[in-house]
């Protein structure tokens, strides 16, 4: 048993400015400077830009302290990407990334009452999510009533009052939907889950529906779960890692750790993408000497430089040539008794396989033949391989077909429940892994709604609610009456933000659990909360002393996390109290299964619910408190069994569609900056691209720019078109002439989503296509619109 009750806990910090730079101000486009992008990743740099800012506003020992324990098992998880911890964690087990979100979470710097009353929400409307956070913690409850522009004071009672009376007082409980992120935790997601499903609704979306979505869908019919079917240890055993769609030294960094070890054991590395980037060129890892004073590790051994939209096309043409190779020696490419002891449906994709067309394959991904033979070869060659993706392969059109094609090349070499083999999707938040497997999903399965009804003794709805695409779809239309957010970022999050933020208006309530201002808090419904939370730093305490919060990483390890700080105000409260009270509030009498006041006090009683009612945490207190951690059950991964409907991992055969980019057109993808986590900003930087004090950049290849008459560093319109909608278009943006694909350009998230049109969403997973949006670009003269839409 683990001593959750220690002493001497880290005091909060007094209030001071954390950054040197005026807070009132953001970066003008006159700030921006280009320099040349870096052929590396991570290295002493790295650490100095993590390191020197945190002990200089958080001080030396706290510095230390909150350093030795972040993602160890005594620690806390920490609140950025959702990379695992190994099973022995190396005595600094974080990046660069992610110590800035701890400083950026657990910052010093409080909103004081003179802001609320300074600053309007209108007159916040054209700040960026920079200096919205820059503004620091929200420490206390704030209303905005439906005929001011500006937040006030009110008391917690007040505040949970509020919400619960117009929770009664919808016509039907479809009328609410209930939105969170990857920051909360299981137990307060399990807790939200089952708040709205007592209410009535399913109207439970979260960001997977924005990210991830594509690869359950993807992976489930193919092996019958949609997570990760590797450990970690399984990089260090692989002799071929294939990735795709991925930047790990910006979204994910810790996972150059298990990369390097591939290459440390001799395994090799492939990566497919349309941009190069610098942690698959090099990585100079800072805990060896190698990395402080040598060059590093190169990482990858080919990098496939794949035009957007043609990794489907990729994959076909790669299982072609195991095909061919197996006909002219058979029985040395493809792992036959794997296909026939644990297989269907191998036959019927194989003739489908067989007829893939050569010269589409090459138009629609832009390489060569020999390219692919190349990437063949290696997996032939390969005796385990593991196949790893994020956001570039799930948010396309053809993202779910992508996806199944990955799986159907696995189960051509047996890759499945092997060591050292398997498929590997990075989620890029810290637990939104976890919130799905707690229940946090607009489509409750049948066994899931079962087991929730034998625990709490009410019918849980079982019709589908609402995801995020169409949560925004309703809103627009009217109805949604009350729209509640477990942190997140929903309003910047979502594509074509132009209709976001005038269908949120539409609202009656929304309700912002949150820690700092982000544009979801100045973009509000007609009265509007804001509920100060703490953040996984801090500690929770309650009656039964110091507690303790679970999550999941992107391998299935389920982590304990208790923080080290004391809250930075007495009057934030934990994500568990916050739904509680509103569970008391609401159904004490009408659901008096619902043990609502002790799971507020006693987080094992949330954990003992879990236990009834989400397989593979049986158990789950004793397990957790006795190891810190534990695995959850992946029968593909275990046993080589499948949960298929028929008991057998399935080939499955899927069209591609060549999107074409008309005439004159460009294709784009959004990305993420290297200071950035999702929609949060640490800087206006992106070092490792030689982007300095801005945002408001194209990536677009030299010979793009020629074939507009345009020069490096020109200010450049961006349009999007879609069928019978007017254009919209983000203006004053500078031209960076860039190793690209030719044809396709490349714009930072959050801002690049008011080019996607709210239709354009991938098959069958709903997702925004944020990676694959048709685009042209002109001369433009006026100034960078900010990432706020322009629609002509």
């Amino acid at each position: 048993m683990t001593d959750l009750h220690r002493p001497d806990p880290i005091n909060a910090l007094d209030p001071i400015h954390l950054f040197d730079k005026p807070l009132a101000e953001d970066f003008t486009d006159a700030d921006l400077e280009v320099k040349k992008p870096m052929d590396y990743a991570v290295g002493i740099e790295a650490v100095e830009k993590a390191m020197l800012p945190m002990a200089e506003h958080l001080g030396v020992e706290k510095t230390a302290k909150l350093s030795l324990t972040v993602n160890h098992k005594k620690g806390f998880d920490c609140p950025s990407c959702a990379w695992a911890n190994p099973d022995h964690s190396k005595t600094l087990e974080f990046c660069e990334n992610g110590i800035k979100n701890i400083v950026w979470d657990a910052t010093p710097v409080v909103i004081e009452d003179a802001f609320w009353a300074e600053n309007s929400l209108t007159s916040m409307l054209d700040k960026s999510e920079y200096w919205l956070g820059l503004q620091g913690r929200i420490t206390k409850p704030m209303y905005k009533a439906a005929d001011s522009d500006h937040y006030v004071p009110i008391s917690w009672s007040d505040a949970l009052d509020k919400v619960a009376e117009k929770l009664r007082g919808l016509d039907s409980p479809d009328e609410a939907v209930f939105y969170t992120s990857g920051r909360i935790m299981n137990e307060p997601a399990f807790l939200l889950q089952l708040f709205a499903r007592a209410l009535g609704t399913n109207n439970l979306p979260d960001c997977s529906n924005m990210c991830h979505e594509a690869t359950g869908s993807g992976m489930t019919p193919a092996i019958g779960i949609g997570k990760s079917s590797v450990h970690y240890d399984d990089f260090a055993w692989a002799d071929l890692v294939i990735v795709m769609g991925q930047n790990p030294g910006t979204n994910h960094p810790r996972m150059l750790n298990a990369l390097e070890d591939t290459k440390t054991r001799g395994g090799r590395i492939v990566a497919v993408n349309t941009l190069p980037e610098a942690s698959l060129k090099r990585y100079k890892n800072p805990q060896k000497v190698s990395g402080e004073l040598g060059t590093g590790e190169q990482m990858a051994d080919q990098f496939v430089q794949i035009k957007i939209g043609g990794d489907q096309h990729l994959l076909q043409a790669v299982a072609k040539r195991l095909f061919e190779a197996e006909e002219k020696a058979p029985g040395t490419v493809l792992d036959h008794d794997f296909i026939r002891t644990y297989c269907n449906g191998f036959d019927a994709y194989r003739e489908h396989i067989m007829a893939v067309d050569e010269s589409g394959v090459l138009a629609a991904t832009g390489l060569t033949s020999a390219e692919i033979d190349e990437l063949a070869q290696r997996y032939i060659d390969s005796n385990a391989t593991i196949i790893t993706w994020a956001l570039g392969i799930t948010q396309h059109k053809k993202a779910v077909a992508t996806i199944a094609e990955i799986m159907n090349l696995l189960l051509l070499r047996g890759n499945i429940g092997k060591k050292g083999a398997g498929a590997s999707p990075i989620r890029g938040h810290s637990n939104v892994q976890g919130d799905r497997t707690m229940g946090i999903w607009e489509k409750i399965s049948p066994a899931f709604a079962a087991a929730m009804s034998r625990q709490f003794a009410f019918e849980v709805p079982t019709e589908p609610g609402l995801d995020s695409v169409d949560a925004m779809n309703a809103m627009e239309d009217g109805k949604v009456k009350v729209f509640m957010s477990m942190a997140g970022n929903l309003i910047a999050a979502m594509s074509d933000s132009g209709r976001s933020e005038a269908g949120v208006r539409e609202v009656d309530l929304t309700i912002q659990v949150a820690t700092k201002l982000n544009r979801s808090h100045v973009v509000t419904g007609k009265e509007s909360l804001l509920l100060p939370a703490t953040v996984r730093a801090e500690r929770d305490v309650t009656s039964f002393g110091l507690q303790f919060l679970t999550s999941e990483d992107t391998v299935c390890r389920i982590n304990m996390s208790h923080g080290e700080l004391k809250p930075v105000s007495d009057d934030v409260r934990s994500d568990v109290w916050i739904l509680c009270e509103l569970g008391k509030r609401l159904f004490s009498e009408s659901h008096p299964g619902i043990p609502w006041a002790a799971f507020q006090e006693d987080y094992d009683a949330i954990r003992d619910a879990i236990a009834h009612v989400v397989p593979g945490f049986e158990d789950f207190n004793a397990r957790v408190k006795k190891d810190l951690t534990f695995v959850l059950p992946h029968p593909p991964r275990d046993s080589r069994t499948f949960p298929t409907p028929s008991g057998r991992a399935e080939f499955t055969i899927q069209d591609v569609e060549h999107v074409q980019t008309p005439e004159g057109r460009l294709m784009m993808q959004s990305m993420r900056a290297h200071d950035q986590h999702n929609t949060t900003m640490y800087s206006l930087s992106d070092r490792y691209r030689g982007i300095h004090k801005g945002r408001f950049v194209l990536f677009i290849h030299p010979d793009d720019l020629a074939a507009r008459g345009l020069a490096d560093g020109d200010t450049v319109d961006i349009f999007s078109e879609w069928p019978g909608e007017p254009d919209r278009v983000l203006r004053g943006y500078r031209a960076v002439s860039y190793p690209t694909v030719k044809g396709c350009v490349a714009a930072y998230f959050p801002e690049a989503n008011a080019l996607v049109p709210r239709g354009s969403v991938a098959d069958i997973c709903n997702t925004p296509t944020s990676k694959q949006i048709v685009v042209r670009v002109e001369k433009g003269e006026l100034a960078a619109t900010g990432g706020r839409p322009v629609t002509i």
